[in-house]
């Protein structure tokens, strides 16, 4: 069995790109079917697999007996519309130990953009799931990821890995606060309702903004998020007529295609009197137009822009982080000595299956022999030798058969199997 990763993340590939191969938590399970079954079913039956998508990075991990990278690369290209070159001059391709090492180093916080970050491990969970519902995920990738929560949960125990992380939502408040002498006279407006939009108001509520707000497409949703913070709820639709009034927008969505457009933020700023609008796109693909970015009293951020913020205090990690290389290693070593076994196991399964084929007829003898009237002692007798011989007699034959050194050989391997001293 073998295991291969293909993946591109915030440090091989620009944002745009990665937008392309983003796919949200609902599209996984159809994604997982159609690349399994773009596989050939003769080398490549019951391929298992996974994708993991986030701002930051899209990855699939499959197992097989056979690997496939070449045919996985074609697939991910012609889902995203591109060039397998263009996406080979911008993705990286690992096998076996090295795949093991990354996700192992992914779900520890060491390859995110905020390193020692923990919103990574949820979100390979929710991978995971997803990969589980769909019966895409069989024994060896499963053993994988629960490997690398075990290896995840290790390094935040044993060091100090997130102990100075800064989070996208904590540097988007750092640039607000750059911008905006006094966060608390502001207006803030959430485009969004998922896990990092609820991390953003969390950061954005503690410097008391004036007001908050939510717009969501599910309103319900969007209600729910801002009645915890005091803030009110709009739909998604009522966006372009509300621009004006936010001096601070953050959007995070699913969307494939941008949702706020640059006609609509030219047509705010122009009711604003131009005064300045902060606003931060930390959707993959963008949810604000780039041309967005070129308006004089705008300050767009992206996700790729926040990553100067993010990595400052970096150097204060580099300790926790060659303990935490320390517990990779060892984990992607056991990782390695379980996947070598499983290539034994259909010989295990046979040799069990012959046993107890054997232990059958021997036992089937007995019986009859007890019918007959034999004695107990005589009939123990019997089928202990009966089923001697039958362990014996392939290996009695093979040490008669074959020239001299691989009898040699041979009678090397059976004193190594049946003349072991017991301890």
């Amino acid at each position: 069995m073998t295991v291969w990763t293909l993946g591109l993340n915030h440090t091989t590939a620009p944002l745009d790109l990665r937008g392309r191969f983003a796919f949200a938590l609902d599209q996984i399970a159809p994604t997982l079917q159609s690349l399994r079954s773009s596989f050939p079913s003769g080398r490549h039956p019951q391929v298992e697999a996974a994708i993991i998508s986030t701002c930051n990075r899209t990855e699939i991990y499959c197992a097989s007996e056979h690997i496939a990278l070449d045919h996985t690369v074609g697939w991910l290209a012609e889902s995203g519309g591109v060039a397998p070159t263009l996406l080979r001059s911008h993705a990286y391709t690992l096998h076996d130990d090295e795949a093991a090492r990354h996700v192992f180093r992914v779900a520890s916080g060491l390859d995110s953009m905020v390193l020692g970050e923990a919103q990574i491990l949820g979100q390979m969970k929710d991978a995971v799931r997803a990969a589980e519902n769909v019966g895409a995920l069989g024994t060896t990738l499963n053993q994988l990821f629960q490997r690398s929560f075990a290896v995840a949960k290790e390094v935040r125990t044993a060091t100090e890995i997130g102990a100075h992380s800064i989070s996208m939502a904590a540097a988007a408040v750092r640039l607000a606060g750059q911008l905006f002498e006094d966060l608390r006279k502001t207006r803030v407006l959430f485009v969004g309702a998922g896990e990092m939009i609820d991390l953003a108001v969390t950061h954005f509520a503690a410097k008391e903004p004036k007001s908050i707000a939510i717009a969501n497409r599910t309103l319900e949703r969007g209600e729910k998020l801002a009645t915890r913070f005091g803030g009110e709820a709009m739909r998604l639709a009522d966006l372009p007529a509300r621009l004006a009034e936010f001096d601070i927008v953050v959007s995070c969505t699913a969307s494939t295609l941008p949702i706020i457009g640059l006609g609509a933020v030219e047509r705010a700023l122009k009711a604003r009197k131009h005064r300045p609008i902060f606003m931060v796109d930390l959707a993959v693909p963008r949810d604000i137009e780039p041309e967005v970015k070129a308006l004089e009293d705008v300050y767009l951020y992206t996700v790729d822009d926040l990553a100067h913020v993010v990595q400052q205090g970096q150097a204060n990690r580099q300790a926790a982080v060659a303990q935490a290389e320390v517990i990779i290693d060892a984990g992607v070593q056991s990782f390695m000595h379980w996947l070598g076994q499983r290539s034994t196991v259909p010989l295990i399964q046979q040799l069990n299956a012959q046993a107890d084929e054997w232990r059958a007829a021997e036992m089937a003898r007995a019986r009859k022999l007890l019918a007959k009237g034999e004695s107990v002692d005589a009939v123990l007798d019997a089928m202990s030798r009966g089923l001697t011989q039958k362990m014996m007699h392939g290996a009695m034959a093979e040490l008669h058969s074959g020239d001299a050194a691989s009898r040699e050989q041979t009678a090397q391997t059976i004193s190594r199997l049946f003349l072991r001293k017991e301890r």
